[in-house]
């Protein structure tokens, strides 16, 4: 069997999300976009609407190894994203599963806490993440809030990235959205290049999927091949325009728009 003219498949460890804005769901609409094919893996499954998540039921981690390790010994995978965990036994399996398959890039979107405030992520789990799993990673992709909880508060966000850097994570993207500026400032940090920084005009609304929808949009550029530069200049660029064209579907944040406005030019990435 030819693979050659199918698109290039991202493997994605997320939670359920039921209204549709974050998690697999996100993540398989931004692929998408990217001219990819999902392959979903569910960590969690999630009680939530557009205020807030009221339950999260983790997965066992063998359920979770189990359906990632039957993907990976079957396709081939072009990227790795990871999204919410959930327990520190799947951080484990996961680690387990990236140790067996170094060689294909981890996009990481550390989610520590939903939108409406609930706690995704005790400290046990956000050591975990810090110590043991982004030695593993590629590139991450947290807010400033998440990357001052996963190092410690009082950094800068220069000395933030740098701690996280130095676990053997390749590049750290930390976003601006969380931050209190008239304008979002999104920063790409590496050991040995000079610092990139993006900067995007702040829309009004506060939306729900957003981390998600960049961070696939991170994986499915990189599942093409192309730079890590590209990948989040291009993601950002394509998170931007889905939160424009959002609207608030229910009683909380607004929901992205990621399907109904056309991306070819994401399919090319030729700039």
């Amino acid at each position: 069997m030819s693979y050659t003219s199918y698109p290039p498949t991202v493997l994605v460890l997320a939670g359920n999300d039921p209204t549709g804005g974050a998690g697999l769901c996100a993540d398989t609409q931004t692929l998408t976009a990217f001219s990819c094919h999902t392959a979903p893996v569910i960590t969690c499954v999630t009680v939530q609407n557009t205020e807030n998540v009221q339950q999260l039921y983790p997965l066992s981690a063998e359920q979770v190894y189990q359906q990632a390790k039957t993907v990976l010994e079957d396709m081939p995978i072009a990227a790795i994203k990871i999204g919410l965990l959930g327990s520190a036994d799947i951080i484990h399996a996961v680690i387990q599963l990236l140790e067996e398959y170094p060689s294909i890039p981890v996009v990481l979107d550390p989610i520590l806490a939903a939108g409406g405030g609930k706690e995704m992520a005790n400290d046990e789990i956000q050591h975990l993440i810090l110590k043991k799993l982004l030695p593993h990673v590629f590139i991450t992709t947290p807010n400033s809030e998440e990357a001052h909880r996963l190092t410690l508060p009082d950094y800068t966000q220069d000395e933030v990235a740098h701690v996280m850097l130095e676990t053997g994570c390749d590049y750290v993207c930390i976003t601006g959205s969380h931050d209190k500026d008239s304008s979002i400032i999104n920063r790409l940090y590496h050991a040995e290049h000079e610092t990139q920084a993006w900067t995007w005009s702040r829309l009004q609304d506060e939306y729900h999927g957003s981390g998600c929808t960049f961070a696939a949009g991170v994986a499915g550029v990189l599942a093409q091949g192309h730079s890590v530069e590209h990948a989040v200049y291009h993601a950002q660029a394509f998170t931007w325009q889905s939160l424009y064209r959002g609207s608030q579907v229910g009683a909380g944040q607004s929901l992205p728009n990621r399907i109904t406005h056309p991306y070819e030019h994401y399919a090319n990435l030729a700039i």
